[in-house]
């Protein structure tokens, strides 16, 4: 009797201590950084999203991704210092999304979350949505090359001040970023644009 009274303690110990694991594992699963693979004609891009920081923005980001309304985006845009004439204040990006054009798969835009409130500011590998008025952010983003701080809270990129929603930042791949970059363009037009073959959770 005492060693069936001992295991059964024993197995309420052990479904305890299974349990406790258990919820820190679902925990830790629920608190990691979500990422996300581009891929393109060029190679390929992952992404760490802060959601923690972003929460608007890259539940938007991430929408697009999981509903895989990416599917037929491209990298369609650069800026670099010898396409930008008009602009006295200079910036390094690549664009990419549905396009500028109307689509079926955009969604509703999206409240403007500043660097000012989520800390992210555009640092090299940083993506932030591409905008016109604050609160018009909707599938389009880009990818900084280099230090961008122009593109922050209070910068001059943009007259409204304002700047952009950043969201995330490449941790792989950046070399793709930069091949991207150096494309032949027309104006700021990528000549031809660079398919997104696939956008995806990695996790």
């Amino acid at each position: 009797m005492k060693g069936l009274a001992f295991g059964k303690a024993g197995l309420g110990v052990l479904g305890l201590a299974s349990l406790v694991v258990g919820l820190t594992t679902t925990s830790g699963a629920a608190q990691e950084t979500p990422r996300v693979l581009i891929e393109t004609d060029l190679g390929d891009i992952e992404v760490e999203i802060y959601r923690d920081k972003a929460p608007l923005t890259a539940a938007n980001f991430l929408r697009y991704v999981d509903e895989r309304r990416f599917r037929g985006a491209v990298f369609y845009r650069v800026v670099r210092l010898d396409n930008q004439p008009d602009n006295d204040v200079k910036i390094d990006v690549i664009q990419g999304g549905l396009g500028p054009e109307d689509h079926p798969s955009r969604l509703p835009a999206i409240e403007h979350e500043t660097t000012r409130d989520t800390g992210i500011l555009h640092r090299d590998g940083v993506i932030s949505m591409a905008r016109l008025a604050p609160g018009t952010a909707t599938s389009e983003f880009f990818i900084c090359v280099g230090d961008q701080p122009e593109l922050d809270f209070h910068g001059r990129r943009n007259p409204d001040g304002q700047g952009f929603a950043a969201f995330g930042k490449v941790v792989e791949g950046m070399e793709v970023v930069r091949k991207i970059h150096q494309q032949p363009a027309d104006g700021q037009s990528l000549q031809p644009a660079i398919a997104i073959t696939e956008m995806a959770r990695l996790r």
